[in-house]
Order: C-alpha cells, then sequence, then structure tokens
C-alpha cells in the first residue's frame, strides 16, 4: 500500500499464506484484518476497496492485515468456495491478531468470510469493529451476527450494485434489523466514489473513540 508496508508469509493449512501490514502513526487501537474479494474473479489484497479499507483504518489508527486467500499471489492452495478462505483468514487472525482488540473486515466475498469469521469469534475475542462493503450475499449464506454486535458493524452497499444486487444484501439484513449505508448511485466497485467509501469507514471507526 505505501513504502512502509511489511511483507509476511504465513503458514496456513494450504501451505504458505501471503500477507501485507501496514502501521499507524502512534499507539494502535489494535489489530484490523481485511479480506478481499473472489478469488476466481481477480480477486486479491491489492484490490482497489480492500486497500481504501486499509487505508481508512490506518488513519483510525488500527494496525492493518491484509493478505491473499489461498490459490491467489504468492498463497497456496487451491480456491475452496469459502470453507478454506474462512480458515485462511483465521489462520491471519489467530498468528497476526492473537490477542487484543480485533476488527474484522471484507470487501465482496471478502465480506462473506468475514461475516464467517466474526461469527466464529465473537465469542471468544474482543472485536470492536466489523466493516463490510458489498457483502457477497447473492450467491452465499452470509453468517448472521448477533444483536449485540450491530453497534459495532457497518454495513456499506451500492445503490446500483450489479453485481450484488442491493436487494440481497437487505434480505440478508431484514431478518436481523441491521442497517444498512447505501451509497446513491454507487456500483460494486465504487468507481468515483473510493474517497465517500473511506470518509464513512473512518467516520464509522472514530466514533467509537472517547
Amino acid at each position: 500500500m505505501n513504502s512502509q508496508t511489511e511483507k509476511i508469509s504465513l503458514q496456513g493449512a494450504a501451505g504458505a499464506i501471503e500477507v501485507q501490514r501496514d502501521q499507524p502513526a502512534g499507539t494502535p487501537r489494535g489489530i484490523a484484518v481485511i479480506a478481499h474479494p473472489h478469488p476466481l474473479f481477480g480477486g486479491t489484497m491489492d484490490n482497489k476497496v480492500v486497500q481504501t479499507l486499509a487505508r481508512a483504518f490506518v488513519a483510525s489508527g488500527w494496525t492493518t492485515v491484509r493478505f491473499n486467500f489461498r490459490g491467489v499471489g504468492a498463497s497456496e492452495g487451491v480456491h475452496d468456495e469459502g470453507r478454506g478462505e474462512l480458515e485462511d483468514m483465521l489462520n491471519v487472525v489467530g498468528q497476526l491478531a492473537p490477542e487484543g482488540p480485533l476488527a474484522i473486515a471484507g470487501f465482496s466475498f471478502g465480506a462473506f468470510v468475514a461475516t464467517g469469521a466474526a461469527a466464529k469469534l465473537w465469542t471468544e475475542r474482543d472485536i470492536r469493529q466489523i466493516v463490510l462493503v458489498g457483502t457477497a450475499a447473492a450467491r452465499n449464506t452470509v453468517a448472521t451476527l448477533p444483536a449485540e454486535a450491530h453497534e459495532r458493524m457497518l454495513v456499506v452497499h451500492g445503490e446500483a450494485d450489479d453485481t450484488v444486487p442491493l436487494s440481497a444484501v437487505m434480505d440478508w439484513a431484514r431478518p436481523q434489523s441491521l442497517p444498512v449505508t447505501v451509497v446513491p448511485g454507487g456500483g460494486h466497485f465504487f468507481h468515483g466514489q473510493l474517497p465517500l467509501l473511506k470518509s464513512l469507514v473512518v467516520r464509522h471507526l472514530r466514533a467509537d473513540i472517547a
């Protein structure tokens, strides 16, 4: 993401996991782990929305960790339709964010995986923030998160998303009474609206600072 980005290789269940870590100025508020969009459609940790999320977290005082799912970049293994990718994310959390305040985030397919990670870790870890963008609810069974998690969550979706229709995300959110922030005219990749997306995330992350 910048010249200070630290490149790391972890050992996961399918082999090496390629990781990049960025540090904020001063003492970090915690560690944010961010998941990228669908590997079979060109998704990587260098995706512009993923990098926008990382910049928002760093600007808000979080150490930020991005990683490539199995079979992407230098990460070993093959795509596993979300099951192995959840395992990858949990491995990254376990090795690079084993304790302390944690944030879970993701874009598109990565948001779907992130909900699974957040649901699994909710009772075990101090999860301070969950940020989901373009949540892939159309073709995946997105995890339901406990009601007490909702005040720590930001769900953002583009009104004109033609990859994951807004209606699919609303169908997931409605039974949970989970608010969704809709970007007017926004597409799946938020072309021309990444600064707005960053500002929405930063505003949310800074709202809990006393």
